[in-house]
């Protein structure tokens, strides 16, 4: 299956710096979206040091007999081993983190991982799903049936993440397939998109915008129109069997 991809990052209205990171491959093997936090010189190293790390951990073990869960587990833990090592370096950034989405391409299903509230969504026809879950309190609670849908997104403590890298007690990360069809459309963001617009208006934009670029730009706009508290940054890849694999062109 082939694939078309674009990414974009936006500092919001409101922060004096972005602390998001993404990186895709030229290829379009992988894509990884991170959202740092820990001050501004903290959130922005955090988040650096996670893309780069498990973009070349993936570049470098690519031909090796690793299975492809065990590669970008071992990547993730590999970021976190990196962070921490610069948090003893550096002790003003003692306190910085970073989640982390990642997508993989290396066999015939893809595999996603994830820490903290960054996400997966997959678009398929006009229904979205989120494919990752958020490590939050307000998700675990969402899920034992203790907060509404509407109570969790207005919730003081939905901030709170209950992983990120940058953490002595990160010692799992846990990789998994998922479905994909000719068609879908993945979207990796971070939760400044996700704060700002729900489901629904995500769903919009994606399935009516049919140029990936384009659809990143309208949904950073639109994030930024009702309020852009944070910064924002989405990566789109579009499954498709009409170009070449790891084509830019729009779709």
């Amino acid at each position: 299956m082939k694939r078309l991809f674009t990414g974009l990052t936006d500092p919001g209205l409101l922060r004096p710096a972005n602390q998001d990171d993404y990186y895709i491959d030229p290829e379009g093997r992988f894509f990884v979206v991170a959202d740092g936090m820990g001050g501004h010189a903290g959130g922005q190293e955090a988040s650096r040091i996670a893309t780069q790390t498990i973009q070349a951990h993936l570049n470098q073990r690519w031909q090796s007999e690793d299975a492809s869960a065990t590669l970008l587990e071992q990547a993730f833990l590999k970021a976190n081993h990196e962070i921490l090592q610069d948090q003893l370096k550096h002790p003003e950034r003692a306190d910085m983190g970073t989640t982390v989405v990642a997508v993989l391409f290396r066999d015939e299903q893809p595999l996603c991982a994830h820490i903290g509230d960054s996400r997966l969504y997959r678009l398929r026809g006009a229904k979205l799903h989120q494919i990752t879950e958020d490590h939050t309190w307000v998700a675990q609670a969402l899920k034992s049936g203790d907060l509404s849908l509407e109570q969790a997104r207005v919730h003081p403590w939905r901030h709170i993440l209950s992983k990120c890298l940058g953490r002595e007690d990160v010692r799992q990360i846990e990789a998994q397939s998922f479905d994909l069809q000719a068609n879908d459309r993945l979207l990796l963001c971070s939760d400044g998109l996700t704060e700002e617009l729900s489901d629904q208006i995500i769903a919009f934009h994606l399935k009516t915008i049919r140029a990936c670029d384009r659809a990143a730009m309208a949904l950073v706009n639109a994030a930024k129109e009702r309020g852009g508290r944070d910064n924002i940054t989405v990566v789109i890849v579009v499954a498709t069997e009409e170009v070449a694999a790891g084509s830019h062109e729009s779709l």
